[in-house]
């Protein structure tokens, strides 16, 4: 049976491979995108994921709904152009002209009705800061609080963060909007640094999956993941394991664990009861298959 999905994101080039993953994943019904400021701003997050749809042209459309511009109660921090351009997908060019999505319903909104819609068996995949999530659970906590699945790609439990010193990107972009989802009762599966570091790919092997596919989606995933490569010669499939995980939650050995959030998006083990399951040790070899085979559909 197909899972209803709605994918919280902020593109971003592995929100956009998390993206393909998702939508060459026969489990997921992808319903809606409902973008966020984080890696770029929202004008940008929201054009890359009509980009990405475009390029795609997935069988089922999602809606794209327009989400927070900025966090709860901070400035915005986005991510730097060496991590993903200028535009949020590494500058590539040559994408097909897309429009931007209505400023209603918005994401928070959309979240909402989605929840009540499908309820228990809503899996929802967040790969951003939680902006629209805290925003969606002020507005009907009892709807969000009854989907089935919570899984949100963000955290540094015992590792160093990338954001800061001591906090992951996600976190530490809008800590009171995390602070408010851990704090909410949601059933959350925490896919932090520590488990994603433990993925990672090469120029080489991306490019070796690919052969054979050629086409304008190949032509773009080769040219978004470019400036990565160049400049740190592999990346890391931070978001696409959240949605790997989504799919197959066996690809991961899981602790259950209360996270406290602190004011600079620390997300550190606190005293209580737990409040969410983290991931912890990798199946990498099984992920990295699983994502290289749905990545991009064969020509």
């Amino acid at each position: 049976m197909l899972i209803p999905t709605v994918i919280d994101t902020d593109p971003g080039i592995d929100d956009a491979l998390a993206l393909l993953l998702a939508w060459g994943s026969p489990e997921l019904d992808v319903l809606a995108l409902t973008v966020v400021a984080g890696n770029a701003p929202l004008a940008d997050t929201a054009r890359n994921a009509a980009r990405l749809v475009a390029v795609r042209r997935p069988a089922r459309v999602p809606q794209i709904a327009l989400g927070a511009a900025g966090p709860l109660g901070r400035a915005l921090v986005i991510a730097h152009p060496d991590e993903h351009g200028s535009d949020g997908l590494g500058d590539a060019v040559d994408w097909p002209p897309v429009t931007g999505p209505p400023a209603s319903p918005s994401a928070a909104e959309t979240l909402v009705a989605l929840a009540r819609a499908h309820a228990e068996r809503l899996t929802l995949i967040a790969l951003g800061p939680l902006t629209n999530l805290a925003l969606a659970l002020r507005l009907d906590a009892a709807a969000l609080l009854g989907i089935g699945r919570m899984v949100w790609m963000g955290g540094a439990v015992d590792v160093p963060g990338n954001g800061s010193p001591d906090a992951e990107f996600n976190a530490y972009v809008d800590p009171d909007a995390a602070r408010e989802v851990f704090d909410s009762g949601l059933r959350v599966d925490m896919v932090p640094l520590d488990a994603t570091r433990q993925t990672r790919i090469d120029r080489d092997q991306l490019h070796a999956a690919l052969a054979g596919r050629r086409g304008p989606l190949v032509d773009r995933i080769e040219a978004f993941t470019e400036k990565t490569f160049r400049i740190w010669g592999y990346m890391h499939l931070h978001d696409p394991l959240a949605v790997g995980l989504a799919v197959d939650e066996s690809l991961a050995r899981w602790e259950t664990a209360r996270i406290a959030v602190g004011e600079g998006g620390q997300t550190r083990r606190g005293d209580g009861a737990s409040n969410c399951r983290v991931a912890q040790a990798i199946d990498g070899k099984r992920f990295l298959a699983l994502f290289l085979d749905r990545l991009c559909p064969a020509s």
